[in-house]
């Protein structure tokens, strides 16, 4: 395999800062057993999904109940200069909980308060460690939903760090169109309040715009306010299989070129599917395939699936040979998407004692069918066992490489595979990163893809912000 060499994110780049004892007696003075030194505890909290050797964990986790809580742990933090790290629920995937240069874990998942539901105004404000199945099942009985879906369940707080996104975003949207107002809690211990309730502003600056997305870097969220929306008259679930995988993206570009509102539109591999298959007792025809939506009134919905039909038929998806399959029931749907959402443990199980080294980028959907093809190629001719996945509707994809990690030459491959994906996805005019964020691993593809100019007004903001570097540094880029 000709790919090139990777920029090497093999192992994060340690700077360790010291942190003294008497900001560790300060802490438990405040926390009690709140703030916990067990090495357990600590690695806990100095890791998450990404597939990063280990590094050494922060040095001790406090477990926030309040925005005071938080605050007070900043404060204490930046009196020592001491680095804090916010932690969720540990679902992120690009290295963004390592304790690179050392500090403090600050835990959040104990405020798991829905705060208030304005069904009238479809809003909803939480704290940050409410996880979105949480919220779901706070508002179901309104008649509204929260309809950004990770798949992780992750935390309102990390989705909106890291500006997440997810199987519904090519009807709903991501994390950016749906916060509507944040409090945070600053590098100096202030706490700040961001947007409000009501749809749009021309307020000033918008700081929650630049909250969102930030990786923890600007401060911690304590409080998000989203978008809610009404549950659907009607959902309609379809399972189309193709020929191929070109095939399955060119009917996703005519879908969403046509305009149809379809609410999810999901791209299997064949490789996938015989991986989800094995894992959650399916018998799902073993070839490229879209798991797909349809939400709104009993006519739309029925509509909407014909006319997807009608297109998936023209590219070799035809219902007489059962390439076109209907998920009827609501139990059906959920077993679907809670396979769909298990492909991450499916293609795990596949290879005992694996890792995965997952990665995502986003094109325009029109330049989609390029770089899906041409990096399943590189893929297929490097020998590594992969799985791929993706909301195609708005032209994001992931590849998950399954590696031995006792194998350092198959970890240097799949850092190949993952560097030409994304140099690929950044000459078509994409992104290096569509909904994981950049943490440590795509530090340099950021670089890449904004311009010197660009990242150098970033880290002006974060200088002004957090003049003494210790909100979650090292990540997204350096200083």
């Amino acid at each position: 395999m000709n790919a090139p060499t990777s920029p090497s994110h093999l192992a994060p780049e340690i700077h360790q800062r010291d942190v003294p004892t008497a900001l560790v007696d300060a802490l438990k003075a405040r926390f009690a057993e709140r703030c916990s030194t067990a090495l357990v505890v600590r690695e806990q909290h100095g890791r998450d999904e990404s597939a990063f050797a280990p590094v050494p964990p922060p040095s001790a986790v406090v477990f926030a109940e309040s925005t005071q809580d938080v605050s007070d742990a900043v404060r204490l933090a930046g009196d020592y200069n001491v680095p804090v790290i916010p932690f969720g629920v540990g679902s992120s995937l690009e290295g963004h909980l390592l304790a690179v240069q050392g500090g403090i874990s600050i835990d959040v998942s104990r405020m798991n308060q829905v705060l208030s539901i304005n069904a009238e105004d479809l809003t909803v404000t939480v704290q940050p460690g409410v996880t979105r199945k949480q919220l779901n099942e706070a508002v179901k009985s309104t008649g509204l939903f929260f309809p950004i879906d990770p798949g992780a369940d992750a935390t309102l707080g990390g989705m909106s760090a890291t500006r997440a996104s997810g199987t519904n975003a090519v009807r709903y949207g991501t994390m950016r169109e749906n916060v509507l107002a944040l409090q945070v809690v600053t590098a100096s211990g202030e706490i700040i309040r961001t947007g409000t309730r009501a749809k749009k502003s021309s307020a000033g600056y918008d700081l929650t715009r630049l909250m969102v997305g930030s990786e923890g870097t600007l401060g911690v969220i304590t409080e998000v306010t989203v978008k809610l929306y009404p549950l659907p008259e009607a959902i309609s679930a379809a399972i189309c299989s193709f020929p191929s995988i070109e095939a399955a993206v060119r009917t996703t570009i005519q879908i969403i070129q046509m305009g149809i509102p379809i609410a999810r539109v999901e791209l299997i591999d064949a490789n996938t599917v015989r991986m989800v298959n094995a894992h959650s007792k399916l018998t799902l025809r073993e070839e490229p395939l879209l798991l797909m939506e349809f939400h709104g009134s009993p006519a739309g919905v029925q509509e909407q699936a014909l006319l997807v039909q009608e297109i998936a038929a023209e590219f070799g998806a035809t219902a007489d040979q059962g390439a076109f399959e209907w998920a009827t029931t609501p139990e059906e749907r959920t077993r679907l998407w809670t396979a769909r959402h298990n492909a991450y443990f499916a293609a795990i199980q596949s290879r005992p004692g694996c890792r995965a080294i997952s990665t995502d980028t986003c094109v325009p959907i029109s330049r989609l069918a390029d770089c899906l093809l041409d990096s399943i190629a590189e893929a297929d001719a490097s020998g590594i066992p992969y799985f791929l996945v993706g909301h195609v509707g708005d032209g994001n994809f992931h590849f998950g490489y399954l590696i031995d990690p006792t194998k350092p030459q198959e970890r240097e491959i799949a850092e190949q595979l993952n560097h030409a994906l994304v140099t690929r996805a950044l000459e078509l005019e994409g992104t290096c990163t569509g909904e994981h964020g950049v943490g440590l691993h795509k530090m340099d593809f950021l670089l890449t893809e904004t311009g010197s100019g660009a990242v150098d007004m970033m880290r002006a903001i974060k200088r002004a912000l957090d003049p003494k570097n210790i909100m979650n540094p090292g990540k997204i880029f350096s200083l």
